[in-house]
């Protein structure tokens, strides 16, 4: 399986939005499924905004898009909206390029007022694009993701906790794997019963 696409959209560096990704490519290793990094603040600027798409690093960030079987877009909220460099690098994508693809939306912002950026300004882009599903969006506020003194961010239990509901979510909907606790779902053809 091709590794699933983690899309870091902030200019930022460091960044609680891009922590946010390292958790995930965390926990899709602990299921044996590999995440690729593409840092949009690493492509060269000048073909991103002019949307030539057939410079060779953008051209190998949009195949790594298409082959990629699930996205997780992770942002910060800038102005009640997802970045600018997302934007730019959202604009160039064919029409169809998240057809048939599940995707996981991410967001950080100021505080929770921010909230609804991942319903009502991503979410919309990402339909237009073709995704044939957009799992429930994660938003952390800034307090929720902290930088400790020796270098590393930690996220609160809380926000953890949903971070790997999503991701156990994009493993069974958009990888089709097994779940990771309880039972495996049964077929009813092969259930017997005893009289």
């Amino acid at each position: 399986m091709p590794p699933v696409l983690l899309i870091a959209g902030s200019p930022s560096a460091p960044s609680r939005s891009t922590a946010l990704l390292h958790a995930v490519a965390d926990r899709l290793a602990q299921r044996d499924v590999e995440a690729q990094l593409l840092q949009l603040r690493d492509l060269p600027a000048a073909p991103l905004l002019a949307a030539d798409a057939s410079a060779p690093a953008i051209a190998q960030a949009v195949d790594a898009l298409a082959a990629a079987p699930a996205i997780v877009v992770a942002t910060p909220v800038y102005k009640a909206a997802y970045s600018g460099l997302l934007k730019v690098f959202l604009d160039l994508l064919p029409q169809t390029a998240l057809k048939g693809k599940t995707v996981l939306p991410l967001a950080t912002g100021g505080s929770p007022h921010h909230m609804l950026a991942l319903d009502y300004a991503l979410r919309p882009v990402l339909q237009s694009l073709g995704a044939r599903h957009i799992l429930p969006g994660v938003y952390a506020s800034d307090a929720q993701v902290t930088l400790v003194p020796e270098g590393a961010w930690q996220l609160q239990e809380e926000l953890d906790v949903r971070l790997a509901e999503a991701v156990n979510t994009l493993a069974a909907e958009g990888l089709h794997l097994p779940p990771v606790h309880g039972f495996a779902p049964v077929a009813f053809s092969s259930v017997r019963c005893s009289v």
